[in-house]
């Protein structure tokens, strides 16, 4: 279920005391509850972005908790699903930032197919309980992929929304990568600094200042680089 190109790299992680109760802790909440995502999909961010294909990374906190939602990447939600307000929000500061339309879907695979590495911080939670799985040892995990990532990679865009992802600041290396933060795109922030934040266009100017391949954000055309035309 884990793509070997990650499991090098996490090996260690995946020996840990802390992780090894977390996957009893799981094993043992699906027994009893609804998780989400559902296990296959718990690891999707990482089969969809390979190592290598790591170009930014959106750290969320963890997975829709309501029925069909989730589907293992952060913010993300499968077709034909109505978009959470956090999604919604930021497809307004992507319509704000990049001129870019609304897309049909709030499916992001096609933005994680691209190099977009879609993280939460917990990798699962119970049905109807948000935060339900913190603290229970994937925030060690994930802050190991962080570091990883920062580790073994250069020239990588962190976008950090909310308390909770820019408390993860520590774990990466200014002088390599660029970081970018602001409030969370929850309803319950997006007004405190999300919004007019222009995550979109930080990151593409600085791909461009790197000679590097900007990210195609538009989810509705795959060959059109708006910012380009803007």
């Amino acid at each position: 279920m884990f793509p070997d190109d990650w499991f090098l790299y996490l090996k260690d992680a995946f020996q840990t005391d802390s992780f090894k109760a977390l996957k009893k802790f799981v094993l043992q909440e699906r027994k009893v509850y609804n998780i989400y995502p559902v296990q296959e999909d718990m690891f999707r961010a990482f089969i969809e972005t390979p190592f290598d294909s790591v170009k930014v990374v959106i750290l969320g906190q963890d997975p829709y908790h309501g029925f069909g939602q989730a589907h293992g990447l952060s913010f993300s939600v499968k077709d034909e699903i109505p978009f959470p307000p956090s999604l919604r929000n930021i497809f307004m500061e992507l319509k704000n930032d990049l001129g870019i339309d609304f897309p049909i879907s709030g499916n992001l695979t096609k933005w994680a197919n691209r190099g977009v590495f879609l993280l939460n911080t917990a990798l699962s939670v119970r049905e109807n309980l948000p935060n339900s799985h913190q603290n229970q040892g994937w925030e060690d995990f994930t802050d190991s992929v962080i570091k990883v990532i920062s580790d073994n990679k250069n020239n990588i865009v962190f976008i950090l929304w909310g308390k909770n992802a820019i408390a993860r600041e520590k774990f990466i290396d200014s002088s390599r990568h660029f970081i970018i933060k602001s409030a969370h795109p929850s309803p319950l922030s997006a007004f405190k600094g999300f919004f007019g934040s222009r995550p979109f266009s930080k990151t593409n100017q600085w791909f461009e200042s790197k000679n590097i391949l900007p990210i195609n954000w538009n989810l509705n055309n795959e060959n059109y680089f708006n910012f380009i035309e803007s």
